[in-house]
């Protein structure tokens, strides 16, 4: 299917979802219904693919693209979020608003935030908005917060200011919690110095504390020695 379109019609748009229907892979399909938890149809399309569809409708109309998108299918989703994360800073900030909330699971939320280079071109003017993210109320809009930092903000400029934002959240949903203890590992990995006065004094629930000592341990980029001594910090 021709996918550099110069404009999109709904017909086209139908067309598109019957190429993705298509693609079906039913092994794969259910590898992805045991990991990802989602309202959205699974179709079982592979992730380069998905990539490989994305980068072809990069090149024709993205605008005509995304003002017919649907969300019936997981791919479908994912796929729009690469469109979207693929965009220069101004496009990206219009459309981030209404995808956001079609991110219902880890696993786009992952691979959107992934894809969003362009946040690191523009790291002071987002992290506004990050914070944003961190206060919705909606889980995977405050773990899309909390996955950019990991991928754009771990430096030993930002990591003052992460800690502190980790230590505000009081959430008790799974997906923000284990994100927010996987960036806490990143940043004492990249900067212990900086992170590990932090996991000897926070507001952290005992989930996050111990996952983020957890998560230290497996790193084969931390030595034996600093991970006995971090096992002493675990909440009991």
């Amino acid at each position: 299917m021709n996918l550099q379109k110069e404009t999109w019609s709904k017909k086209d748009y139908q067309d598109y979802i019957k190429y993705l229907k298509s693609l079906k892979d039913e092994k794969n399909k259910l590898f992805m219904a045991k990991t990802v938890t989602t309202k959205y149809e699974i179709l079982g399309i592979k992730m380069p693919i998905q990539r490989k569809i994305a980068k072809e409708i990069q090149k024709g109309n993205v605008a005509s693209f995304l003002s017919n998108c649907q969300s019936n299918y997981y791919e479908e989703v994912m796929i729009e979020g690469f469109v979207i994360a693929s965009l220069q800073e101004k496009d990206f900030t219009k459309y981030l608003p209404s995808f956001l909330p079609k991110i219902d699971n880890w696993a786009i939320c992952d691979g959107f935030c992934n894809t969003a280079k362009c946040i690191a071109k523009y790291k002071e003017k987002f992290l506004s908005k990050i914070e944003e993210f961190l206060n919705s109320p909606y889980e995977y809009t405050v773990r899309v917060g909390l996955v950019l930092l990991l991928n754009f903000y771990v430096e030993k400029e930002y990591i003052p200011k992460i800690l502190s934002l980790v230590d505000k959240l009081n959430r008790e949903e799974y997906y923000i919690n284990m994100a927010s203890s996987w960036l806490l590992a990143e940043c004492y990995i990249k900067e212990k110095e900086l992170t590990l006065p932090f996991l000897e004094q926070n507001h952290l629930s005992k989930f996050v504390q111990n996952k983020t000592i957890s998560k230290i341990c497996d790193s084969y980029r931390v030595p034996k020695e600093d991970k006995d001594a971090l096992k002493q910090l675990r909440h009991k």
